[in-house]
């Protein structure tokens, strides 16, 4: 395993910066081991909901998990508003950083992570493999 700290800066997008910085790398496999930072604008999926939540203003990454791979993300974070309210979900691309977003990778080098159907959910599940 190594580790990967990036920091993001204003504007990017979460999702696809996360994306990109680990088929940057050559692996096929991470988790978010930390986030923090801010967003201008985020899109959440709350549980049980078919279509992501649209929220506008400052917002603080309270926390950032998740796992990345070449089939996909899978992240959710906690937020909190100007207000001090906290949201959390499935974080949906959309999410535009504000001033930076600090976050560390642990990138696996012997598995890859995919998607796969998974009957028993509905949804496409994470798939973890040996690395070829």
């Amino acid at each position: 395993m190594k580790t990967l700290p990036l920091r993001l800066s204003p504007g990017d997008d979460l999702r696809a910066a996360l994306d990109a910085a680990l088929a940057a790398t050559g692996a096929e496999a991470a988790f978010v081991v930390s986030g923090i930072g801010s967003l201008r604008e985020a899109r959440l999926r709350y549980a049980g909901r078919a279509a992501p939540h649209r929220l506008v203003g400052d917002l603080e990454i309270l926390t950032l998990a998740g796992t990345l791979g070449s089939g996909g993300s899978h992240l959710h974070a906690s937020l909190a508003d100007a207000d001090g309210r906290v949201l959390g979900g499935h974080v949906a691309p959309g999410c535009i950083v504000r001033t930076t977003a600090e976050i560390l990778l642990a990138l696996l080098d012997d598995v890859r992570f995919s998607r796969e159907p998974d009957a028993a959910t509905g949804y496409a599940e994470l798939a973890i493999r040996p690395r070829t």
